[in-house]
């Protein structure tokens, strides 16, 4: 399939930059969200991809040496865990931000889409990149 030309690829390791891709793909979750009043009191479908630039280092194939898939996908859910949101916005912001705890997270980027809201659309939402801030 060819890609338009206004598109590019998202490319984010790199050998030279000794850059980590660390992702999170189509994570499926029941979140209370939205400032709509049909929305409030119910939970609705929701799905969160995650792109992390991360710092490579010697792992020594021990997990506490890289950012774990693992630890980004339970902190997610925690964040929906804590209650109702208004918007995707929060939430997009609420994970780049716990992502972003991690020191050897440089770049976090973060999409999160509602998939029941417009029956025309299979999904509707935000995707935001943050990067920490350096001292």
């Amino acid at each position: 399939m060819n890609q338009p030309d206004n598109v590019t690829p998202l490319k984010i390791a790199n050998a030279d930059r000794a850059i980590r891709h660390v992702f999170v793909r189509d994570l499926m979750l029941d979140a209370h969200i939205g400032a709509f009043k049909h929305e409030i009191g119910s939970a609705q479908p929701v799905r969160v991809n995650v792109d992390l630039t991360v710092a490579e280092a010697a792992h020594g194939d021990d997990l506490k040496n890289v950012v774990c898939y693992a630890t980004v996908v339970d902190s997610i859910k925690a964040i929906v865990a804590e209650g109702h949101l208004n918007l995707v916005e929060t939430l997009a912001e609420r994970i780049a931000a716990s992502c972003l705890e991690d020191l050897r997270v440089q770049v976090a980027l973060v999409r999160v889409e509602k998939l029941a809201v417009i029956p025309e659309a299979s999904s509707v939402g935000v995707e935001i990149e943050r990067r920490r801030h350096r001292s």
